[in-house]
């Protein structure tokens, strides 16, 4: 059965002030791309959005994330044909062009622009011969086509934690592990221990916190899901721990996903799942990263975590997510922070 989608006309209300706004603009400077962090802005042909090409794409975006406690989608997704493809909507922050076309196209590929109508604006072209070709090509590209525009958004997430982050935590990332490391600014609270600080913004309703810990490394042996795991659990046992002496912070293994990254065009071990309080009633959503700091040969581990009980909490991890990209081992010092995650261009021979 085919899931009912929402229809464009909730982002024309919105974007109605545009003619204003651009009259009190020079008409050499482009206006700032609308939509919020997240949002999606698919242009296809309405009836072939419903055929098997176009529904092959809406299922690559309308996946979950992984590792929250509830089903959260990755993207929210609206749709509209070409033919409304206007100056109104062309200045959304991400979009996605599908041009099907047999005489035009020998093969299928995606290529991206940007700021092609507006300002900190994405848009990815997703070019086929045949509407067979696109199906087969979006599905097996699921996952890059989700990370492409996962890291377009922790990007301009980067920037604003450049621009206004928490001076706090930058200060005890130096200080402890020589490194540099921006947090969202409302995170003012601390606590250290060996190798460890934990620093938290304290709200009772949404709860964001960074964590950072260091261990010796041991060689890639050391990058594994068991290993991982246990580290996290014996430093989180140590130092965060809960109201009663029973009580303290564990990972729900079963819950738990882990995989290879790159980070700075360095390996990364990627972790995520869902915390809890051992012989208590809290948890959450996690996501770390472990990295190799070869001067002085020691895993940084930077995690950030959430506490936000009856509320969604997609938007609260993927901000202290977009913080742990901002990490620079002692090697990095000189590396600019937005360009910690490469944007992509895949190509894909004809399919016989």
């Amino acid at each position: 059965m085919i899931k009912p989608m929402k229809k464009i006309k909730y982002l024309i209300l919105g974007a109605c002030f545009l003619p204003f706004f651009t009259s009190c603009e020079s008409s050499l400077t482009k206006p700032t791309a609308s939509g919020r962090p997240y949002e999606m802005l698919v242009v296809v042909g309405d009836s072939l959005w419903q055929r098997p090409a176009g529904r092959a794409l809406f299922d690559v975006l309308d996946t979950d994330i992984p590792g929250l406690p509830q089903p959260e989608r990755s993207f929210r997704i609206s749709q509209t044909d070409p033919a409304r493809f206007n100056q109104i909507l062309n200045i959304f922050r991400n979009i996605i062009l599908v041009d099907i076309n047999k005489k035009e196209y020998t093969q299928t590929k995606m290529r991206y622009v940007r700021d092609e109508y507006a300002r900190s604006q994405i848009i990815l072209h997703i070019q086929s011969p045949t509407e067979e070709e696109f199906r087969q090509f979006v599905s097996e590209h699921s996952q890059q086509i989700i990370d492409f525009f996962v890291r377009v958004e922790m990007n301009r997430l980067i920037k604003q934690l450049k621009d206004k982050h928490s001076v706090m935590v930058s200060d005890m990332a130096k200080n402890m592990f020589d490194c540099e490391l921006l947090a969202p600014d409302e995170i003012q609270s601390y606590k250290k221990g060996k190798d460890f600080f934990w620093t938290s913004s304290n709200s009772a309703t949404a709860m964001v916190n960074i964590c950072m810990y260091s261990y010796p490394y041991e060689g890639p042996q050391t990058f594994n899901k068991e290993y991982v795991l246990h580290k996290r659990d014996s430093v989180m046992q140590k130092n965060i721990p809960g109201s009663q002496p029973n009580m303290y912070m564990a990972t729900d293994t079963m819950a738990t996903f882990c995989r290879p990254i790159s980070v700075k065009g360095s390996y990364a071990y990627e972790t995520r799942g869902l915390w809890y309080m051992e012989n208590d009633g809290m948890g959450g959503p996690f996501v770390s990263h472990s990295r190799v700091d070869t001067v002085n040969n020691k895993v940084i581990v930077v995690e950030g975590f959430v506490f936000a009980p009856e509320k969604m909490k997609r938007g609260l991890i993927r901000r202290v997510e977009g913080a742990l990209y901002t990490l620079n081992l002692p090697k990095e010092k000189v590396q600019e922070l937005e360009l910690g995650i490469p944007e992509i261009e895949i190509s894909a021979k004809k399919q016989d």
